[in-house]
């Protein structure tokens, strides 16, 4: 049977994209940083998948989208809810059980579990690291798995903007 679908023929494109991964280091708060990634891919009409395998990131970040700007809604649901279908910015702390976005928002502290293959979903990769000591030394700790296993971060220092 030849799949000659349009829906194959996008995963084919997809399938020769490499992933963009970013990272954006030196900020002042981490949190906050990415509720600005995700207004910014918003407004470049891009759905956004955030992922923290760590509930208590993801509920941080939950509340930062709801109190960021009061003058701005960025509609958002976890990825487990009825409207995520409809719904272009989701949190997910399992991003394997999750549906793909145009971008995806890492916000968790270690390597992602088996992160080429879910990387490979993504046409781009977002990583926002902050000025906290901690965060730094994780941070570098997964910009170098990444690196080690062959991708090209891009780094943007957010504190030279």
């Amino acid at each position: 049977m030849n799949d000659a679908s349009p829906l194959a023929a996008a995963r084919a494109d997809r399938a020769q994209v490499a992933t963009v991964l970013t990272f954006y280091t030196n900020v002042e708060h981490r949190v906050h940083y990415a509720c600005r990634v995700v207004r910014k891919a918003r407004a470049a009409g891009l759905s956004v998948l955030t992922f923290a395998p760590d509930t208590d990131h993801l509920a941080r970040f939950d509340a930062a989208l709801w109190t960021f700007s009061a003058l701005e809604f960025l509609p958002h649901v976890y990825a487990n809810s009825p409207l995520a279908a409809q719904t272009p910015i989701l949190l997910a702390a399992d991003a394997a059980r999750a549906p793909a976005r145009d971008l995806l928002l890492y916000l968790g502290d270690q390597t992602p579990d088996d992160f080429a293959a879910l990387f490979a979903r993504f046409a781009r990769v977002v990583e926002v690291v902050s000025r906290d000591d901690d965060d730094r030394v994780c941070g570098r700790a997964r910009f170098k798995a990444y690196r080690e296993a062959g991708l090209t971060p891009v780094v943007h220092d957010a504190g030279a903007e």
